[in-house]
């Protein structure tokens, strides 16, 4: 017999687990003895009421059909000797293509050219604290990639784009908390994701695949349309039977490498903006309506979405009882992004707020060729970098003076460790966006009260949210339609947005490689 029912939980109750299991068979009409296993499929919050509740979907089973519904384990091949598929990047996309490759009995040689996961603190403790900017090893680049000093939320929208509960099960193979299988917005946090980044790792190693650190590709070694070996800064060659390529959406060297070659690239359309810092207080109020929040609450969390001038404005990357973090991949410039410890226990709340730049619009400003989008991006950070004094210090002002058009006289405490400054942001970010941005704040107050406050800062730049190229491939084979060999993945080739989009884009096209390498046994 299986069974599935669904129930309400008050936030009081939601740890005690027996109540849930006899709540369950009540709503399934069955008696509360006997061996029925109750498995908690789906848990999400309601806050629309005056009391917030749990809502918990769950599946009754017998013993039988419980061991039945268990997912089959993943074998994984020893492919030291194996055809060699070289992987270029070493985050989501790169690191769950590689575990792919492991099923499909290929060899994964991937490079990154940032440190492990462990090494990689150093640099980020130096731009927190001595504003030094690593560029090859920082919050967007080295092991893991964006995503694991950046948060770790496992949201995505569609469900077309692969196996989401596969990933959710890898992640949890190598040791993120089963709590991800079930929470409707799941979330593991940048204290716990350094360890399970490690573990994919060690599985790739364990099974004759490798992993070079501290390696950059530099050169491209390309014969009769087909792409051969790939060649890293300090000249070692590395050749294989397929490259995929999953960068992320931050290096920008690559993108010129490609164009040096002679492989089409294109300019895509993305956003740009700011952080946007609240107390997480004020969240739990407006969302729960509550203050202080109940214990068994998460941290509230919010998304927006409006129009202004027929262009989207809307939020990103929301991170409750979070920190604002630098993400510069290059001395000079000042990029801000959002992360959350798995506890999300800080007294801050940011999101990226963001509007779009489609490319006619960078078009009327100036900027029309193939790196239309990357150069205004880069504009933007680096004008920004110079208002201020040459550290990671970001600018920043308060959210009510942005909207009014005046320059902050203090600002408001924030959870940004190299420090703010106040700017007039209203004039300094491109006028176009900081008319949107200030529009959008106006809007969206009028139905969350207090989102236009004096008690939080706007702080640049928040322009990290994709990548600004698209690498274009074949929608059936996924290999670049110009040079057999190289498949465009993830972020960084504009196929994905998030941990979970790019982790699933890494299995598909490394399942596209082997369809396309023909190999047997």
């Amino acid at each position: 017999m299986i069974k599935e029912v669904e129930i309400k939980v008050l936030p009081a109750n939601i740890q005690d687990a027996e109540a849930i299991r006899i709540a369950c068979l009540q709503k399934a009409g069955l008696p509360q003895t006997g061996d029925w296993v109750v498995t908690l499929l789906k848990r999400s919050i309601d806050a629309r009421s005056r009391q917030p509740i749990y809502l918990l979907r769950a599946r009754i089973t017998d013993p039988v059909h419980a061991a039945e519904l268990d997912p089959a384990a993943l074998t994984f091949y020893h492919v030291k000797e194996r055809p060699r598929v070289v992987i270029i990047g070493a985050g989501p996309a790169g690191y769950f293509a590689a575990l792919q490759c492991l099923e499909l009995n290929l060899c994964p040689i991937v490079l990154d050219r940032g440190k492990d996961v462990q090494a990689r603190r150093r640099d980020l403790k130096a731009i927190q604290q001595m504003g030094e900017v690593n560029p090859h090893s920082n919050y967007c680049f080295g092991e893991g990639g964006a995503g694991t000093y950046s948060d770790g939320k496992l949201y995505t929208r569609s469900h077309k784009r692969g196996d989401i509960e596969k990933v959710l099960r890898l992640l949890v193979d190598h040791g993120a908390t089963s709590d991800i299988l079930v929470d409707a917005h799941p979330h593991i946090g940048s204290n716990k994701l350094p360890q399970i980044v490690a573990a994919i790792r060690k599985t790739i190693e364990d099974h004759g695949g490798e992993v070079h650190f501290d390696t950059w590709v530099t050169e491209l070694e390309i014969q009769e349309k087909t792409l051969k070996s790939v060649r890293s800064h300090d000249g070692r060659e590395f050749v294989g039977e397929a490259f995929i390529l999953a960068t992320g959406h931050s290096a920008r060297d690559i993108y010129r490498l490609l164009y040096a070659h002679n492989i089409a690239i294109e300019a895509k359309p993305f956003a740009l903006g700011v952080r946007i810092e609240h107390p997480q207080r004020f969240i739990d109020k407006v969302q729960y309506k509550q203050d202080p929040r109940e214990e068994n609450l998460p941290a509230a969390s919010y998304k927006t979405v409006c129009q202004i001038d027929q262009t989207g404005v809307f939020s990103f990357c929301m991170c409750p009882g979070g920190l604002v973090v630098p993400a510069a991949t290059a001395p000079g410039e000042i990029v801000v992004n959002g992360m959350s410890l798995s506890r999300r226990d800080s007294p801050f709340a940011n999101s990226g707020f963001v509007t779009s730049i489609e490319l006619e619009e960078l078009n009327k400003h100036g900027y029309k060729d193939t790196f239309a989008s990357m150069d205004f991006q880069a504009s933007v950070e680096q004008h920004m970098f110079q208002l201020g004094d040459g550290s990671q210090k970001a600018p920043a002002q308060r959210v009510d003076d942005f909207v009014k058009g005046r320059l902050s006289a203090d600002l408001f405490e924030t959870s940004y460790i190299p420090g703010l400054f106040s700017a007039p942001l209203h004039e300094q970010l491109p006028d176009f966006v900081a008319h949107r941005l200030r529009n959008a704040i106006s809007q969206i107050d009028k139905s969350m009260r207090g989102f236009l406050s004096h008690e939080a800062n706007v702080i640049a730049t928040e322009s990290r949210t994709s990548s600004p190229i698209k690498v274009p491939r074949d929608p059936v084979t996924r290999m670049h339609p110009q040079i057999k060999g190289l498949y465009p993945c993830g972020e960084g080739a504009g196929y994905a947005g998030g941990i979970l989009s790019a982790a699933m884009d890494g299995q598909n096209v490394a399942l596209s490689v082997f369809e396309g390498l023909g190999v047997r046994g």
